[in-house]
């Protein structure tokens, strides 16, 4: 094969060992790096990565003398052996100031077997040996500081790999080259015992076993050959086979420095480096993170990025590159602005890259798992901002002033299809879904004014909400939710709030008042209480159209429904006559979360599982009844779950129709158990809150004509960017909204037709008052409405305990279908109850 059949080659399929040698006597360099460019991007689209760091060289001593090195030294030269855990401490605390998150650990191959200061030095610190003050003080940093702590020690063995492991989310070993040669006399890494390939490359090995995320990669212009440099990235290739753990590739160039044996070596000039990028990136593929240091090569990045790479490293604002203290780090700002000039968004990330944050129970200790989610974006990058769902903070600026903005530059290849097809109303696929997940920068521009214009088309510059009460009858649940913080049960009893079961009494009061105030719905959702039966749902149904017949009555979760027709022996279809007869209107696609089986084994076991999600869903809509559909994401999800989750939904609605709108809730953290118990992250991002509606305007399209956005998980102004991605309508007043509020949101209770009105407006779009069906609202219901009184405050039935005097009956758990388990005793229980006021639940 010819040189340019392999560069084809490359561009679709990886290319074996011999044909990677081939390729290297392809002397055309700008060849190399056109291909190189297309492959990263098929991996890593428009993003070049880097962490932000504080360098903390724990100890400039080493054993090893390598002849292009000045961060080693000798001990004369030091005015102590080690850094104190004082001096440890202040420069990741500096660091942690400056908004660093990761903390490197650089230092010397165990210095104590050569230098006696060393050993001392140990001594007088209370410890055995190099690494376990490193293991040490990485704990201190971690623990006092919040940085994640890398580390790059040299050479480990399996224990030593592990004890570290529990304290740093990434190590490194950096192979430099494979070639024995170099270890010869005259020759760069001579008298060098640690530099030996075979003894580095066990030391990969061993990180592999122990699951460690890695950092590897080769230094160029210290001798050797083009062919030499070659088979050490093929031996790093290999290396990386049976565990996938080499997280990045860093291509480093070589500096002459004073006072060391190579100060008068000549360095690599930029096209050997470019080349090398370039033959790193086809030989790796697109997966791979491929580095090279920014403050190496001043002048120059643009070509660097074209050369195929996809990451920076760390870059700190804090502390110089102590291994290369003559190359000065470039300002973020510089940084960000050279990267942009190539056509890239630089993106933080913490020293674990995503495809490994994606999977924390792998790579990371479980100490630390909880805290790097709580870093993490959806995408696996670092998070960046104090936004969250819920929280009454600014969203970031940068992201909030993109949406409606015009982008600076075009939108990349493959969005640009993606999107095309979309608003032709074609299905996308998992991986297009995944795609506009990732788009940031100008492509999230891109994304969420393809999406504006799409909803013009479909749904024009009218945006609707519902003037409605919720009333959420019981917080008494026996599910297991893990993202829940309303239910109140044997599993939540720490949770804020008391248990409460509303009566039948205040629930009418409820709804009369509400029928006062304007409202023409109900919504009505609660906990599945031990003692409901699907005869309880029907009474509720019955006692609201006893007191308001003219009342729409939106309730009824399918989980409600599922574990109302098992109780009385039902089908879904007979039992949402029954609901139907009763009075019941249409149903809200809750209990939905993310429809994906995967995640919901670890959000909600027990709950139903996503088929019978859709079973009920679809006997709803068989039964005549509209329902609406929702997605819960920002958790544990990742985003091919929102994906399925979009598809799935999209694929009910081309068969029945019967979805009125798509309601899209961000998980709110606060309260949340899951996260307080360190298993979620901190909800979805801003980029994400927004973008998700987008997405969902296009991957749904043409089978949804209304995707509403929620201003008790968004805010007002959440909203009002969400207006100028896709979005048309804002859902309900609410009157009374607890279950976001007991998550620990703090948006309020209730928004007014008069601030919904101003919100539409301050958007530059019509507000129009509807019906739960999107009809239109009587004038006389839409004038109580805009000068309603204030709520009564509202009466809670407290539910404290049972007297268990009969045989328990079994609770339905869907999710676990074909068990049971034996519960609250039926037939003589009485409830003690006492009355409570809403400072009592919240």
């Amino acid at each position: 094969m010819t040189t340019d059949d392999l560069l084809i080659k490359a561009l679709g399929s990886a290319l074996s060992d011999e044909e990677a040698r081939l390729l290297s006597s392809e002397n055309d360099t700008a060849k190399l790096v056109t291909v190189a460019g297309q492959i990263r991007d098929l991996g890593h689209q428009n993003i070049v990565s880097y962490s932000r760091k504080v360098f903390i060289p724990l100890t400039h001593l080493c054993q090893d003398v390598c002849h292009y090195c000045t961060f080693a030294q000798v001990p004369r030269k030091l005015q102590a052996p080690y850094l104190t855990p004082e001096e440890v401490l202040k420069i990741a605390a500096d660091g942690a100031r400056a908004g660093c998150k990761e903390a490197l650990f650089t230092l010397g191959d165990k210095p104590e077997r050569r230098y006696k200061a060393a050993r001392d030095g140990l001594k007088a610190l209370g410890q055995e040996s190099t690494l376990s003050y490193l293991r040490d003080m990485a704990e201190l940093v971690f623990n006092e500081t919040g940085l994640f702590p890398h580390l790059n020690p040299g050479l480990m063995t399996a224990d030593e790999f592990a004890e570290l492991r529990k304290v740093s989310i990434s190590m490194g070993i950096m192979l430099e080259s494979a070639s024995d040669r170099l270890t010869e006399k005259g020759m760069p890494h001579y008298g060098s015992p640690d530099k030996v390939p075979a003894v580095r490359l066990e030391t990969i090995r061993l990180a592999g076993e122990a699951s460690v995320p890695f950092t590897s990669g080769i230094l160029i212009g210290i001798g050797e050959t083009r062919a030499e440099r070659i088979d050490s990235l093929l031996v790093l290739r290999e290396a990386n086979q049976a565990f996938g753990h080499i997280q990045e590739i860093i291509i480093q160039n070589f500096r002459a420095k004073p006072e060391t044996l190579m100060a008068n070596a000549p360095e690599p000039d930029l096209n050997e480096l470019l080349w090398t990028l370039a033959m790193a990136r086809i030989i790796f593929g697109p997966a791979m993170n491929i580095q090279a240091p920014p403050n190496l090569s001043p002048g120059v990045l643009q070509q660097i990025v074209d050369a195929g790479i996809n990451d920076w490293g760390g870059v700190s604002p804090v502390t110089p590159d102590f291994v290369n203290p003559e190359a000065p780090w470039p300002h973020l700002s510089h940084l960000a602005d050279e990267t942009a000039q190539a056509g890239k968004l630089l993106t933080e990330r913490l020293a674990v890259y995503p495809e490994y944050a994606a999977h924390t129970e792998k790579w990371i200790d479980p100490q630390l798992q909880p805290f790097v989610r709580q870093a993490l974006d959806g995408q696996g990058f670092a998070r960046t901002e104090n936004w969250s769902a819920g929280a009454v903070v600014a969203p970031p600026e940068g992201d909030l002033g993109r949406i409606s903005s015009l982008p600076k530059s075009p939108v990349s290849a493959d969005l640009a299809n993606i999107i095309e097809r979309a608003t032709a109303g074609e299905e996308l696929q998992v991986s297009d879904i995944v795609r506009l997940m990732k788009a940031r920068g100008d492509d999230f521009t891109h994304v969420c004014q393809a999406a504006d214009a799409l909803r013009r088309q479909v749904a024009g510059d009218e945006v609707t909400y519902v003037v409605n009460r919720n009333i959420n009858y019981t917080n008494v649940c026996y599910f297991k939710c893990q993202f829940c913080a309303f239910s109140k049960g044997k599993m939540s009893e720490n949770l804020r709030g008391r248990p409460y079961d509303l009566s039948a009494e205040e629930i009418m009061r409820r709804t009369r008042e509400a029928w006062d105030r304007g409202a023409t719905e109900v919504c009505l959702q609660g906990g599945i209480h031990p003692e409901y039966t699907g005869e309880t749902y029907i009474d509720i149904c019955h006692t609201i159209k006893q007191v308001m017949p003219e009342m729409h009555i939106h309730a009824f979760s399918p989980l409600e429904v599922w574990q109302g027709a098992k109780t009385l022996g039902l089908t879904l279809d007979d039992y949402l006559g029954q609901l139907k007869e009763a009075g019941l209107g249409t149903l809200p696609g809750t209990a939905a979360e993310i429809l994906d089986d995967e995640v919901r084994q670890t959000l909600c076991p027990d709950k139903i599982n996503t088929a019978q999600w859709f079973e009920v869903m679809e006997a709803a809509h068989r039964q005549g009844f509209n329902t609406t559909a929702t997605i819960m994401y920002g958790h544990i999800e990742r985003y091919d779950h929102i994906a399925k989750h979009l598809l799935r939904i999209r694929q009910l609605q081309a068969r029945t129709g019967g979805f009125t709108e798509f309601v899209i809730l961000p998980f709110i953290h606060m309260e949340a158990p899951m996260f307080l118990k360190g298993g979620a992250r901190k909800g979805p991002t801003f980029r994400e809150a927004i973008l998700i509606h987008a997405i969902a305007r296009l991957a749904l399209n043409p089978y949804f004509r209304n995707i509403q956005a929620s201003w008790t998980k968004l805010g007002h102004e959440g909203v009002r960017a969400c207006l100028n991605a896709g979005v048309n309508d804002l859902g309900g007043t609410l009157m009374n909204e607890t279950i976001t509020r007991a998550a620990g949101a703090s948006h309020g209770q209730e928004t007014s037709p008069e601030e919904m009105e101003a919100i539409i407006r301050a958007a530059g779009r019509i507000p129009r008052q509807r019906t739960t069906a999107y009809g239109e609202v009587s004038e006389s219901q839409r004038q109580k409405s805009m000068s309603a009184p204030e709520l009564s405050e509202p009466v809670y039935t407290a539910a404290r305990k049972y007297e268990r005097s009969g045989p328990k009956k079994p609770l339905y758990r869907p999710g676990l279908e074909g068990q049971s388990e034996a519960a609250a005793p039926a037939g003589t229980d009485q409830l003690q109850t006492e009355t409570l006021t809403s400072s009592d639940i919240l």
